[in-house]
């Protein structure tokens, strides 16, 4: 309780600090999940990947069509049902962190077979969906931290409205190429094996060419 009363107090005071510490656990367990640095995650088998993989997609369906719900509701001035929208989009991607985590750190990622064209606009989907995904981090954070420290009164004088946008437009575009590389991915090119130890014996390899 005394942690909670904390947490509260420095997110209305300092909430651009709050985000910032937030942002890097964040972008750290990523990294080292990728690295095969943090051994928190039990091994996967293939099939328990794949599984992993489409739970992840249903997941961030959900969380999309729970953002453009919190839009909508906020635009015909239903707070309190734009609330419950975006936190349950919040607290779908937190489960998809977990599942993300563990499938990397567990298992392995996946590359496509396509060639050609197709290669090449999966590649580049892939490559804004992972750069919108990196800058959603601190932008959907710091709107969180606001509504949720914030009443809606004194939600009006503080950036969250404007914040919130960008956010919207960054985690939605995200997560919409998301699900478009999954299906491409997984349902209509095929991939092969990437396993996230390789990086540790070979180096950093392209985030782009993996989902």
């Amino acid at each position: 309780m005394a942690v909670r009363s904390y947490l509260r107090e420095v997110g209305r005071e300092r909430p651009l600090t709050l985000t910032a510490v937030l942002s890097v656990i964040g972008y750290a367990l990523v990294a080292g999940a990728f690295a095969g640095a943090i051994p928190l995650f039990p091994s996967l088998s293939d099939a328990t990947v794949n599984l992993f993989g489409h739970l992840i997609a249903l997941v961030n369906t959900a969380a999309l069509l729970a953002i453009l719900a919190g839009g909508w509701f906020i635009r015909r001035g239903e707070i309190a049902k734009h609330r419950v929208a975006m936190l349950s989009a919040f607290g779908l991607i937190l489960v998809f962190l977990v599942l993300y985590l563990w499938k990397v750190g567990g298992g392995f990622e996946k590359s496509i077979l396509a060639t050609g064209l197709p290669q090449i606009a999966y590649l580049l989907m892939l490559a804004v969906h992972i750069v919108l995904s990196v800058v959603a981090v601190p932008v959907v954070l710091y709107a969180v931290i606001l509504g949720l420290t914030h009443s809606p009164a004194e939600l009006r004088e503080t950036h969250h409205a404007r914040v919130g946008r960008i956010a919207v437009a960054a985690w939605g575009v995200s997560l919409f190429l998301g699900i478009v590389t999954y299906v491409l991915l997984n349902h209509v090119y095929g991939w092969e094996p990437r396993h996230a130890i390789l990086l540790v014996v070979a180096g950093p390899r392209p985030l782009w060419n993996q989902r």
